[in-house]
């Protein structure tokens, strides 16, 4: 039974605890785009070599990318995305669109085309009726014994 003290049980706050940390997401999105390699890791995302260098092994620690040697002498390594890392990318998607929409309405930083030669709007559809999801669509179950919509069951 849950505490008053205890937050609710969460999937994002399970997951923000390992991408949410400033680098990660940007680290991912390199990756994703073929920029595996440190020297361009450190060039495209701007963090300081010793933070990318702790970011990156917690990814690969938990699975989201892998370490390949692409280089012997000198030693040298390339990430590139696991199945976790390949399932960040809608996120991504989202993120971007969302910057694009709120942060840069008229000059988005950079634009997707899609394989049919459109530029990409992602959206969330359900994969049952493949409807666009909205808000008022939605409607939250807590399945987390002890927890209600509201907060957690009084003691």
């Amino acid at each position: 039974m849950a505490t008053p003290k205890d937050p609710r049980p969460c999937s994002i706050a399970d997951a923000l605890s390992l991408v949410g940390e400033k680098y990660a997401l940007l680290i991912v999105r390199e990756v994703l785009m073929g920029n595996g390699r440190f020297d361009r890791l450190v060039r495209n995302i701007g963090a300081p070599r010793d933070v990318l260098s702790a970011r990156l092994r917690r990814l690969v620690d938990a699975g989201v990318l892998t370490k390949h040697t692409y280089s012997e002498r000198p030693l040298r390594h390339e990430y590139r995305p696991t199945d976790a890392g390949l399932d960040l990318e809608p996120a991504l998607l989202m993120l971007m669109a969302w910057g694009d929409r709120h942060l840069h309405p008229t000059d988005p930083p950079m634009s997707l085309e899609h394989t049919c030669g459109h530029e990409l709007i992602p959206t969330v559809t359900c994969t049952t009726c493949g409807h666009e999801v909205a808000h008022e669509d939605l409607t939250p179950h807590p399945q987390s014994p002890g927890w209600t919509l509201s907060g957690p069951l009084p003691a």
